[in-house]
């Protein structure tokens, strides 16, 4: 029997075309799998869109702001002169009253019958004076023709010297009893407001309970601030520099914004710089006055007090969000002539509202990203369209960055007014 290996008599009844077939079918996935292998070049990234602020330096009025609270010129207590029991209370607590306005009565009594004690001690003191007076003038002819002694001359003299001196101490006595009858009715020595009654009708009045009420003038207010020394320092700092240039006379405006956001209709001017700091604070006191015609500012009120009328020239300002800080300080992104993304550092100053005054590192023309800044890295080219900025909804007031530079640490704007000092 012939015997034919399997491979052998498979080959031999394998059709010619299939095996080309095979073979084209490799050859094509040789190619796909070599296509594959070769790597395509990447589109080119479209340059970022950025918005952009053109630096116009210009002069720029600034505004500083401190808490500061209300204060009377004049808080007058209301006390009792005499000891006695408090007999009325003729006014409303908290209400204004006007200088003069009686606001307690105490019991009258006793202290008229001390003044008619001493009237009558006083008419008695007047008689005897009368009498030694009309002897004296009897003996004096007398004793001129010696029909009196000279003793006799003296006696009458000394008389009437005497009782002329009890005269008098009557006289001051009457006096006194007036004055203390006078002090049992307690009027208002000033127009203010009034605060509560400190003792009720009926309680006796003596030097450990004297306190009756306090009445607080209201027109004029005084406002007063606390100045750091560091804020003083830097202020006086960039006078001397021209950085700032303060009003003229040193006379700032000064307005107030009371709790609810409005502001003060009438505007203070300094009137008061204490003249040394407090040494537990550090700081000192700028006090202002202001017109409070009426009573709207009452005493102890907290309020923002702005002070108006420095400058700084040619001044840079670019909006907050442009300013951003990284490990080395503070940066701005700028775009260059070519249109490409640079890092800028910068050195801050002040807040002015929404937007930043920068010390340096920019210059007039250039063109600093203000939208689309995180999307940038340096060499990049970028797209720039102007930046529109939003009107400001409220005053423009400098404030001070809640984090700066070390060299500009102390770079703060201070008190204006106290650079007078």
């Amino acid at each position: 029997m012939l015997t034919v290996p399997f491979q052998s008599f498979y080959c031999h009844l394998r059709p010619p075309r299939l095996r080309a077939d095979v073979r084209l079918a490799l050859a094509g996935a040789a190619l796909v799998l070599l296509g594959g292998c070769g790597k395509q070049a990447a589109p080119p990234t479209p340059p970022a869109e950025v918005s952009v602020l053109k630096i116009e330096p210009r002069d720029t009025p600034i505004v500083y702001e401190y808490i500061a609270t209300t204060q009377s010129p004049q808080e007058v207590n209301i006390v009792a002169r005499v000891n006695g029991f408090l007999d009325k209370q003729l006014y409303t607590e908290g209400d204004i009253v006007r200088e003069g306005k009686v606001l307690f009565m105490m019991d009258q009594k006793p202290f008229i019958a001390q003044l008619q004690a001493m009237q009558a001690a006083y008419d008695q003191a007047k008689a005897a004076h009368d009498t030694a007076a009309a002897n004296l003038k009897r003996v004096k002819p007398l004793a001129a023709v010696n029909a009196l002694s000279q003793k006799d001359l003296d006696d009458a003299t000394g008389s009437e010297q005497t009782s002329a001196a009890s005269m008098a101490q009557a006289v001051a006595n009457v006096e006194t009893a007036k004055l203390n009858l006078s002090y049992t009715t307690i009027a208002s020595p000033i127009n203010g407001v009034s605060s509560a009654a400190q003792q009720k009708v009926g309680a006796y009045l003596n030097p450990a309970n004297s306190q009756l009420t306090t009445v607080s003038s209201l027109n004029p207010m005084w406002v007063n601030c606390s100045i750091s020394e560091n804020e003083l320092s830097a202020f006086r700092d960039q006078v001397a520099k021209g950085l700032i240039i303060p009003p003229k006379d040193k006379n700032f405006a000064v307005e107030i914004v009371l709790v609810d956001g409005t502001t003060f209709p009438h505007t203070g001017h300094i009137t008061y710089i204490d003249p040394a700091f407090n040494s537990q604070t550090g700081t000192f006191l700028l006090r202002s006055t202001f017109s409070n015609p009426q009573g709207t500012l009452r005493p102890n009120q907290y309020v923002r007090a702005r002070l108006k009328g420095a400058l700084r020239p040619n001044a840079i300002l670019v909006p907050q969000s442009a300013v951003q800080q990284g490990g080395k300080g503070h940066f701005v992104w700028v775009v260059d002539k070519d249109g490409k993304a640079e890092n800028r550092p910068v050195v801050p100053g002040d807040w002015y509202g929404d937007q930043w005054f920068i010390s340096s590192g920019l210059q007039a023309g250039e063109q600093v990203v203000v939208g689309g800044a995180l999307r940038l890295r340096a060499g990049a080219p970028v797209k720039a369209t102007p930046y529109e900025a939003k009107a400001p909804a409220a005053p423009q007031v400098a404030k001070p960055p809640t984090e700066k530079p070390a060299a500009e640490a102390n770079t703060k704007s201070a008190q204006p007014a106290a650079a007078a000092k």
